[in-house]
């Protein structure tokens, strides 16, 4: 989960823009990126316009990495059509079981 600075004029929009990553959703295991942990950062640069992602993925040999890093940039631009976007994947820190949201380990069947 992201933490939010209210003193940050650009916050609503971080907030907003990493609630609207639920959207994409893992091909393979059917959870959003958000839920599943993936996305660690979103960025928004006001003057230049763009939407900065970090993120990552469960594996480095993820068979779908390439299409859920395509979905999520996708998503953004269709929703915030006036700003660019950029979307890292980064491997530090590194994806574990722990990066799972509550939600998402309900949604996988891991917790009731």
């Amino acid at each position: 989960m992201m933490n939010f600075d209210i003193t940050d004029q650009s916050a609503f929009l971080k907030a907003e823009a990493f609630e609207t990553l639920r959207l994409v959703i893992d091909p393979e295991l059917h959870v959003n990126i958000v839920d599943l942990g993936l996305v660690y950062d979103v960025k928004i640069d006001e003057t230049e316009k763009l939407i900065n992602v970090a993120m990552t993925l469960s594996s480095s040999y993820c068979p779908m990495g390439e299409s859920i890093l395509n979905a999520a940039k996708n998503c953004l631009e269709k929703h915030y059509p006036v700003y660019r976007t950029n979307v890292d994947l980064v491997w530090e820190p590194v994806w574990s079981y722990d990066n799972i949201t509550d939600e998402g380990k309900r949604q996988l069947g891991l917790e009731k």
